[in-house]
């Protein structure tokens, strides 16, 4: 039991830059608070005392904002930063050093009984606001975009974001690691880049075709100020595709 106190607030140390000392994070985070009321419900929920749990998970919201159902299995090392608005369903299982932040939710997506929550992996981040819902399992190392509604399994090593949540390409396990937010993947702006660039390649074709015979072709001012709009909103100033660079 110790032990699992101590690590509690270890991660917190590890994982949020912002804590100072022992004395603050005893006193100054509810994830901290969540769960261990979460520990005490658990067990009397493990025992069939199942009101007397709900009772607490209900006590434990009410003074942090955290609502994680006694019937959850949570492993070692989790850390809920800020945590305001998480909620965190019954058969839902979380592995071990997870990180999730405020407004997440862990949800069913049936009235059945059984299984209805997802599976996350360890070592999984899940960003601001994010959703997951019905019993999907999200890969180990994997991390959700904030924002991000997750409706389909993701695999191990990836990073997912949007709505619905698409896996994005292209990080390594390093990336994933330090945690950037800003540099999160889209993969419909990858998509767009794509058309863009093979459309680009298909008009220099016919320019050539068309010069070999005198045909002159007269360009559509409204199609090229339309794709100059489109260059500005989903590529940075560094991808330049007459070189052939691009996603």
């Amino acid at each position: 039991m110790f032990k699992k106190l101590r690590e509690d607030i270890s991660v917190i140390f590890e994982k949020d830059p912002a804590a100072k000392n022992i004395v603050e994070v005893l006193f100054c985070y509810p994830g901290l608070h969540a769960m261990w009321f979460y520990r005490i419900s658990n067990w009397f929920y493990r025992h069939k005392r199942f009101t007397v749990a709900r009772l607490i998970s209900e006590l434990a919201r009410f003074f942090t904002g955290i609502e994680i159902h006694p019937g959850a299995k949570i492993g070692k090392r989790f850390f809920v930063d800020h945590g305001m608005g998480v909620v965190i369903g019954e058969t839902t299982e979380i592995g071990d050093d997870v990180l999730i932040y405020q407004g997440v939710v862990l949800g069913g997506t049936s009235i059945k009984k059984g299984k209805r929550h997802p599976t996350i992996g360890n070592n999984v981040t899940i960003g601001t606001g994010a959703t997951v819902l019905g019993p999907v399992k999200i890969g180990d190392n994997s991390r959700i975009g904030a924002g991000s509604v997750v409706v389909t399994e993701v695999p191990p090593n990836s990073t997912a974001v949007g709505i619905p949540a698409r896996v994005g390409v292209g990080f390594s396990q390093k990336d994933i690691e330090m945690l950037e937010h800003g540099k999160l993947p889209d993969p419909v702006a990858d998509a767009i880049r794509f058309i863009v660039k093979e459309q680009e390649k298909i008009e220099e074709r016919l320019k050539k075709i068309e010069t070999l015979d005198g045909i002159t072709a007269e360009i559509d001012k409204y199609l090229e100020k339309k794709k100059k709009e489109i260059k500005e909103e989903f590529f940075t100033p560094e991808e330049k595709f007459s070189h052939g660079s691009g996603i």
